[in-house]
Formats: structure tokens, C-alpha cells, sequence
């Protein structure tokens, strides 16, 4: 096969495709640009701050324009929220007492937040502190969601994942969907809409927050650091629910009043600076792999012209030779550790063995091209990010090879 061939004919069919991307670029580096120019960033936001960080006006910067970039009331973005993991639980804890129930209405969330859960017995979980969970038995369902929102008054979060996650058989959620989800919600209750937005940042012209979601959540070395961040979380959304977060991040009566900066503050603006241009190079990628795949017979989701509402590409490769092979032709092309091997190994946070692609720069930077799966039947490998579309195109390719070679 000559892959590529194979590779210049799928661009040229995908050529309006990657001229949307390039139009929802324009269109988010707009918004990003008029919040810069408003709160008139200056080079004087990146001065760093040490012991308490009291004052820091860099920091109290970023957080506004996170909050702002997010059409959210409030928000906050910090480098000592070490994953988005960590920011998910910073804002459960902040909202739910016990007591109270979780209500997740996109089926069980990813495999990270089961210990936060306490759905894997982990000490220190929610429902350590008496705090209850329970999931919708069908997907998005509204009318399930209604009944469930009245029958039980205790429900105080309603968790929506925006992303797939390592379940290859769902969707991803648009934010008009999940602004349905607010709407009801809203109408019967007082409980507070979170969402895990990981993944979803800058795929779409709006963010959660647009449309009622009362509390927001990444990480930044995914989609909203531009490959730039090294590290870090943000949450953003209504006053109320930022400072309910705020309180568990630090202390109560402490909240977003203290914590140095440290140097971290220009990298994760300039990062965010970069993130509508960078996530437009991954959804190309995204979708030339689609299109790659699904041309040579494997089964892919999303298609290649369907609408992406985050960065994330399933390939159902049909067995783990396949699996290791794709992570291998990924790591093969990536610009640090080329040499490496990928292997599945017991991951921290996971159910099975995983394998994992990631030649990043920054350590687990998923913007950065990377790919990875779980060691489990129907063996789909999920692959996000490319800080480049040309990088991204070359590692693909190298990866297409592997796997067809293999099934000659």
C-alpha cells in the first residue's frame, strides 16, 4: 500500500473539514485576544511571587481571564492543581457535604476519578465522608435525569464527562447538550452542574459555562495549556460555586486570596494564548486519522466528517498486536524519547494495563500527539493532541504503517 497516497488523497477530501478548524481558530484566537487586550496584560504579570503570594497581580490576572476566555462569573487557574484529576476533586469536595448525592448522567466516568468516588475503595474518598453517588442507567437520558432530580432531593452535583473517556462506545457531549442538561436541571433544582471539560476546550465556539454550567473543569496540559503550560488546573463558573472550590483548594476564609505564583504564571497565559491555533492542529490530526483508518477498514469514531466537540480519536485496531503496534509508530515520530518502546504496564489510576504513546515535552501533556489504551477487548486505542499538524502527519503515518504491515 502506498500509505502515502493514501495520506494526500484523505487531505484533499478533508479539505473543507480542516478549513472549519482553521475558521473555529480565528474565531476562539479572537476571543482569547479582545480578554489580553481588555485586562491589558502587561510583562509586568510575570514577575513571580514566593511565600503566601499575597497581591500577585499575574496570578489574579490569570484567573480572570480564564473566567473570561470561559464566559464564566469567576474562575481560577493554578500550577499547584497537579492534573485534571486533581482540579475534578478540588471541585467536588468544594460542592458536595455529606450527606449529599453525586448524580452522574453520562454512565461512569472516567477510570481516574473512581478512587475520588469512592467507587474503588480508596481512603479519603467522597464517599469516605458520607457522600453518596449513583448514574443514570441510560446516557444523557433528560426525562431520566427529571424523574431522578425529583424523586431524590438529596442529589446536590449533576456530573456531566464532556469527553469519552476510555469508553470508545459513547459520545462526546456538545455544549448544546450539556446546556439541555442545565435547563432542566435548573428548572426542578438547586443541585450544581459540574463538568469534566478535559479534552473539550476550544473545540467548539462556546464553553459550558455559556450556557449554565455552574462549575467547569480542565487540566492544563491538555487543550486550554496550548502545549505551553507544564503543568496545572483551572475551574471556572458561577461565583458561588468558584468559591465553594476556591475554599477547598486553600482554607475556608483563604480561597483565592493566597498562593505564589512562582514563575508559572506566564507560561500558563501564554499557553492559553496558543490554545485555540494548537487544538485546531489536533482536530486536524483527529480527523486525517479518522480518515486514514476508516479508508483501510477499521472501524473509527468519530467519522471523519462528523462534528468534533473534542480532541480525542477512536480507532478500533481489533486485537493488542494492533494496539502496541499504532502506540509504537507513534512513539517512533515523536520529537522526545523516539527510541522508547511502548508497553502496557499497571498505571496508577487505572483498572487494566495500559499502553501509552507520549514522546511530549511536558510529562503526560495530552495536547502534545500521544496515544494510549487500555489492554482490554474491543482493544481501541485513543489518540489526542499534535502542537503541529506537520508533526502530527508524520507520527500518523508512522503508525498507519506499523498497523497495516502487520495485517498484510
Amino acid at each position: 500500500m502506498d500509505i502515502e497516497k493514501l495520506i494526500l488523497d484523505c487531505e484533499t477530501e478533508l479539505s473543507e473539514v480542516f478549513r472549519s478548524f482553521d475558521t473555529l481558530s480565528l474565531y476562539n484566537t479572537r476571543k482569547v485576544l479582545k480578554a489580553f487586550v481588555k485586562n491589558r496584560v502587561s510583562a509586568a504579570h510575570f514577575m513571580p511571587t514566593d511565600g503566601y503570594g499575597y497581591g500577585d497581580a499575574g496570578r489574579e490576572l490569570c484567573d480572570r481571564l480564564f473566567a473570561e476566555i470561559f464566559e464564566a462569573e469567576d474562575g481560577f487557574a493554578r500550577h499547584s492543581l497537579v492534573s485534571g484529576t486533581h482540579a475534578l476533586t478540588v471541585g467536588l469536595f468544594g460542592l458536595l457535604r455529606p450527606g449529599d448525592m453525586m448524580l452522574c448522567a453520562t454512565g461512569i466516568p472516567y477510570d481516574t476519578i473512581h478512587g475520588v468516588i469512592g467507587l474503588t475503595p480508596h481512603s479519603g474518598s467522597l464517599a469516605d465522608f458520607g457522600i453518596k453517588y449513583r448514574q443514570t442507567e441510560n446516557f444523557m437520558d433528560i426525562e431520566e435525569i427529571k424523574r431522578t432530580l425529583l424523586e431524590d432531593k438529596t442529589i446536590k452535583v449533576v456530573y456531566l464527562q464532556r469527553s469519552r473517556g476510555y469508553n470508545g462506545a459513547r459520545r462526546t457531549l456538545s455544549v448544546s447538550e450539556i446546556g439541555e442538561v442545565c435547563s432542566v436541571v435548573k428548572s426542578i433544582s438547586d443541585a450544581f452542574i459540574m463538568v469534566d471539560n478535559c479534552y473539550g476546550e476550544f473545540c467548539e465556539e462556546h464553553e459550558p459555562p455559556f450556557v449554565g454550567a455552574d462549575l467547569t473543569v480542565g487540566s492544563l496540559i491538555k487543550n486550554p495549556g496550548g502545549g505551553i503550560a507544564e503543568t496545572g488546573g483551572y475551574l471556572v463558573g458561577t461565583k458561588k460555586a468558584v468559591s465553594l472550590a476556591a475554599e477547598r483548594l486553600t482554607a475556608p476564609s483563604i480561597g483565592l486570596e493566597c498562593g505564589a505564583s512562582l514563575g508559572h504564571t506566564k507560561p500558563m497565559i501564554k499557553g492559553l494564548f496558543f490554545a485555540p491555533h494548537v487544538v485546531a492542529q489536533s482536530l486536524k490530526a483527529a480527523a486525517l486519522t479518522a480518515k486514514i483508518f476508516e479508508t483501510s477498514g477499521f472501524t473509527v469514531s468519530p467519522t471523519p466528517f462528523e462534528k468534533r466537540f473534542d480532541i480525542i480519536q477512536t480507532i478500533n485496531l481489533e486485537s493488542p498486536e494492533n494496539v502496541c503496534a499504532f502506540c509504537a509508530g507513534i512513539q517512533s515520530m515523536s520529537p522526545i524519547d523516539s527510541s522508547a518502546v511502548p508497553e502496557p504496564w499497571d498505571m496508577p489510576g487505572y483498572d487494566d494495563p495500559v499502553i501509552m504513546a507520549a514522546g511530549a515535552f511536558t510529562q503526560g501533556a495530552s495536547i502534545e500527539l500521544s496515544a494510549d489504551a487500555p489492554m482490554r477487548p474491543p482493544y481501541s486505542v485513543f489518540m489526542q493532541g499534535g502542537l503541529t499538524y506537520e508533526s502530527a502527519r508524520i507520527a500518523i503515518q508512522a503508525a498507519a504503517e506499523r498497523v497495516f504491515k502487520l495485517n498484510q
